[in-house]
């Protein structure tokens, strides 16, 4: 088999590894794409080609993030990662390690280890990798690793909810959500918030956003039931689609540029979370990206009738 075919059959698992350190799509596009050009410039065949490319990408992407969290201290507002729609890698036997890995919980709070705690996690509770080749992948030897993969265990456990665990319960729960918003309907919308839900969004500082967030059930429906159909009317079309692996949806514009991602936390039966990216930077990948702003002031024109 030729180097390119061996390399495109494990891009997606090469990926998947880099967006779960990386938090970004465009980051984790470079990394597997540097990460082809070392292997093409190589003058021996590794043994295991898996190994080689998976160490590589590793390796590249610890390098990045480093980096990117000198720039990630000075982000303006919450930080979230760069939406995902759909792993492009699957393994049936760590179905649920991969699905869990890429939501937004998991992902803000794998944001708070050291880049060498992200991948021993990664690579070990993730993509089920051993130490032994973790070590090779990372410099370290096995017991360093084995008390890094304890300690991002730990930060691991302590900040990352429960979630739903039947996926059609979920989305049944998301659909009544997004039917709630459209209607402007506060009590059904308090009916399905946690108590202390929070809704928080991811601007950069390059787009609207809500403060630091908005928080209580109360607070956070009649902020829906207020915005949702206003933006409705000025031809914002709400399209549920699966983020990161939990319920979301995409919204668009009348011209059917990209405003924003949603992706809720459901936990115990009730959104827990709401996040919004709407940073236009973050969005790209997704297609042309629309002026909040300019949605926004629509938006607000809209609702002055009702006011």
């Amino acid at each position: 088999m030729r180097r390119v075919e061996e390399f495109e059959q494990l891009r997606p698992l090469l990926f998947a590894i880099a967006y779960r350190l990386l938090g970004s799509v465009a980051e984790a596009e470079d990394a597997v794409q540097e990460t082809w050009l070392r292997y093409q410039a190589s003058p021996t065949q590794p043994v295991s080609v898996k190994a080689y490319l998976s160490a590589t990408v590793t390796r590249i992407s610890i390098n990045v993030l480093r980096s990117a969290r000198v720039r990630r201290e000075e982000y303006v507002g919450p930080w979230f990662p760069e939406p995902l729609l759909a792993d492009p890698y699957s393994d049936p036997e760590r179905s649920a390690e991969l699905a869990d890995s890429i939501s937004m919980a998991a992902l803000v709070v794998l944001e708070r280890l050291t880049p060498l705690e992200r991948a021993v996690f990664v690579l070990r509770e993730v993509f089920g990798v051993g130490f032994a080749e973790i070590a090779s992948t990372v410099g370290r030897s096995e017991a360093a690793c084995r008390q890094l993969a304890v300690r991002a265990r730990r930060h691991m456990d302590e900040g990352r909810p429960r979630f739903e665990a039947d996926r059609g319960q979920r989305e049944e729960l998301a659909a009544r959500f997004f039917d709630a918003c459209r209607d402007g309907a506060v009590d059904r919308l308090r009916d399905l918030l946690a108590a202390d839900v929070q809704m928080v969004g991811d601007s950069g500082g390059k787009a609207p956003q809500w403060g630091q967030g908005v928080f209580g059930a109360e607070h956070v429906a009649r902020m829906l039931a207020g915005f949702a159909p206003a933006f409705t009317k000025t031809g914002v079309v709400v399209t549920p689609h699966e983020v990161n692996g939990q319920p979301g949806a995409i919204f668009r514009d009348r011209d059917g540029k990209v405003v924003n991602t949603l992706a809720l936390d459901i936990v115990d039966g009730r959104i827990q979370t709401i996040r919004a990216v709407v940073n236009p930077d973050k969005l790209r990948h997704l297609g042309p990206v629309a002026d909040a702003r300019a949605v926004v002031r629509e938006a607000n024109r809209a609702r002055r009738p009702a006011d």
